[in-house]
């Protein structure tokens, strides 16, 4: 009996997309892969780089190391570069500013044309497709014609979702709005996005808040699947800290909508002596608008990922205020670290820790629980360890093997039921 062909179609690689696909190939069901760029360090490309002066050796191969994608045994990889390139271009020389473009809009270039690639060119001979929110609507519907099934995987809560909460937002801070991508996305995407839950034969997501931002615009809960991302145990590890400041540390994009300007007002209220808040990543607020705490933290931008692992070994405690997320890998990497978390019920915090075991799960916008938590965790050191010990042992059981485990079976189960 020959297996179902299935393609996955991604933009960009990402832990997800490449686990997805390889959850697919494990089980024998996945025929190709198609995205913009997937970069080998063991092939060709590569080869030539290395050939190159060192300095720009470097930082070119730094560059495409940010798009590996190895292609898994049996299976075509399918690449569209030139699109992704010239926004690559275009970002890296600053001729998007010059041309009034926003990086936003460039993405959104990216993600539409591959979709429309796709739908004229990719779909034959295909029991069904694997694609993402925002590069599925065009597909979708050339597949449905075609008796195609339409697998969807939604990586964060539903854009109705997103708008609600980013709204209020707007109005708690006006100061804010500019910043706050949700409450600004143009008419006709989203219409693919209502678009793409309606073709959709299956959902994915990877958390439970996920799920219910479906179920609250009326999606069937049998057409759901939650299955969680898993943690990067192979390359997060224990490592010993190197002082005794007490650290709070938040990693991700450093902005509103991850709850950053409330963390930092419990911290300034705080005061506490001989401890530091961290924030590593890009910064997403309005132009100065951090200066006004700038007394009060350390500030990192962006770091390659490799090196995240210092900055959670380094912390106490990762906080993480997100007013909503898909799921927030983070988490996972600092419990790999043994880090325990503060999180709020809005991200995967419901579906991988339990209150009070390795974390704490707080409401959204609480600043009096979230100096609850830290002055806990600042007076409880010991206690504190033995939760970073329970994180570690929980991030442990949620590798990407079971999430790969999960997925395959689940899409096999769907084939056979259609």
């Amino acid at each position: 009996m020959v297996n179902p062909r299935i393609s996955l179609i991604h933009p960009t690689s990402n832990p997800f997309s490449r686990n997805a696909a390889l959850a697919l190939a494990e089980v024998d069901i996945l025929d190709e892969i198609i995205t913009t760029t997937a970069y080998n360090p063991h092939g060709t490309v590569a080869h030539y780089l290395n050939l190159l002066p060192t300095n720009i050796s470097n930082r070119l191969s730094q560059e495409a190391g940010r798009r590996t994608w190895i292609t898994p045994a049996g299976v075509q990889m399918r690449t569209h570069p030139w699109r992704e390139l010239i926004r690559i271009a275009l970002i890296k020389t600053g001729m998007s500013k010059r041309l009034g473009l926003k990086q936003q809009q460039l993405v959104d270039w990216v993600y539409a044309a591959l979709d429309n690639h796709v739908a004229k060119h990719h779909l034959q001979d295909l029991a069904a497709v694997y694609a993402y929110e925002d590069g599925a609507a065009n597909t979708f519907q050339v597949a449905k014609q075609q008796g195609i099934l339409c697998l969807y995987d939604l990586p964060i809560p539903f854009y109705r979702k997103n708008q609600d909460i980013q709204i209020e937002e707007a109005n708690n801070f006006p100061d804010l709005a500019p910043v706050l991508q949700a409450i600004q996305e143009p008419t006709w995407k989203v219409e693919r996005k209502e678009q793409e839950i309606q073709l959709a034969d299956h959902i994915f997501v990877a958390s439970s808040f996920t799920k219910k931002s479906l179920l609250d615009v009326g999606v069937q809960p049998e057409k759901i699947s939650v299955i969680p991302y898993g943690s990067p145990i192979e390359y997060f590890q224990l490592q010993p800290k190197t002082d005794k400041i007490f650290r709070a540390l938040f990693a991700g994009r450093v902005g509103p909508r991850k709850g950053v300007h409330y963390l930092l007002k419990a911290w300034q209220e705080l005061q506490l002596s001989d401890a530091e808040l961290l924030l590593v990543g890009i910064n997403e607020f309005p132009e100065k608008w951090l200066s006004q705490y700038r007394d009060i933290f350390r500030y990192m931008p962006s770091v390659p990922h490799a090196s995240l692992n210092q900055y959670y070994s380094n912390a106490n405690v990762l906080v993480f205020p997100s007013l909503l997320e898909g799921f927030g890998l983070v988490l996972l990497e600092a419990m790999a670290c043994g880090i325990p978390v503060i999180t709020t019920a809005n991200t995967a915090a419901l579906d991988i820790i339990t209150d009070g075991v390795e974390g704490f799960i707080v409401p959204i916008r609480d600043v009096e629980a979230l100096k609850e938590k830290l002055e806990w965790c600042y007076c409880h050191p010991q206690e504190l360890v033995e939760m970073g010990q329970a994180a570690r042992r929980k991030a442990e059981q949620l590798t990407w093997g079971k999430y790969r485990q999960k997925l395959g079976n689940r899409v096999q189960e769907i084939l056979a039921s259609c």
